[in-house]
């Protein structure tokens, strides 16, 4: 529905993503403000689409938006057999790239869109990415809002993180990601901050060499103390950023399993308590 609202275009349902197309089939003015509008429009609505999952018993569903303005080719291709109206390009490409350095609740954009609608966004952050297939590092923005004729604004979020009691030895196996690909090697650490949705973690000093890149994907599994042969099942988090202590980084939990996720907020609420 919000996407109708803004004259978007849904081209492809892939798995749990949705490719959106505005300025097709007919091109308009203000697609990217549109583009914008409605993505800031859609991570407002998941407050009361969150609502009634938890009243059915389901886990609240997050999403991450990118968005990317180009040059593209658009229409049926395909071959007589079997024809798709699609879009192709690298400007498509890009804009797969960029929504995977996003996180739950954020709206991440293009240079190319921010110049055609930078000066009505209200821009609360920026990263320097190298995307597979780009040449040259880019900067990615993330919008809080848009005014003009929308006025539609995020509520801003600051994640705080807590120590967590050196009693508690909450230890976990990682492996990095590449695409859809775990890597072999698996390394060892411990979990010593948390906040709502996320953590620091602190590899063994052994491993402190090991530590994942800003923006990079990990798998993550619990280690119970009483058996460190049994993992947990996966956790899937992305690295927020390094610390300035050697071995220590933040993670954004995206993924995580129901009893997990339950454990994990009866910890933070403890923490929070004491």
């Amino acid at each position: 529905d919000v996407i109708t609202a803004y004259q978007g275009t849904i081209d492809e349902l892939i798995g749990d993503g949705i490719l959106v197309l505005f300025g097709a089939p007919t091109l308009q003015e203000d697609d990217a403000h549109r583009a914008v509008a409605c993505a800031v429009a859609m991570q407002l609505a998941m407050t009361s689409v969150n609502e009634e999952i938890e009243q059915l018993g389901y886990p609240k569903l997050e999403m991450g938006i990118g968005i990317n303005t180009g040059v593209v080719v658009l229409g049926n291709i395909g071959s007589e057999k079997r024809t798709k109206y699609s879009v192709i390009g690298s400007a498509v490409n890009l804009t797969y790239r960029i929504e995977s350095y996003t996180t739950g609740g954020q709206v991440m954009i293009s240079p190319s869109t921010l110049e055609e609608t930078g000066e009505f966004l209200r821009i609360d952050g920026q990263k320097q990415v190298k995307p597979k297939g780009i040449k040259q590092p880019i900067t990615i923005y993330e919008v809080g809002g848009i005014g003009h004729n929308y006025n539609l604004f995020l509520p801003k979020q600051q994640e705080t993180f807590f120590d967590v009691n050196q009693k508690i030895d909450l230890q976990f196996n990682y492996a990095f990601l590449d695409g859809k690909h775990i890597s072999n090697s698996v390394y060892t650490g411990r979990l010593v901050e948390i906040s709502s949705k996320g953590a620091k973690l602190r590899a063994n000093s052994s491993e402190i060499s090991a530590i994942p890149e800003p923006l990079s994907n990990i798998k993550l599994n619990l280690l119970d103390p009483d058996n460190v042969n049994q993992p947990s099942e996966d956790i899937y988090a992305k690295v927020l950023e390094k610390t300035a202590e050697p071995g220590s980084f933040y993670i954004r939990l995206t993924a995580v399993p129901p009893e997990i996720s339950a454990k994990l907020k009866s910890l933070y609420e403890s923490v929070i308590r004491n």
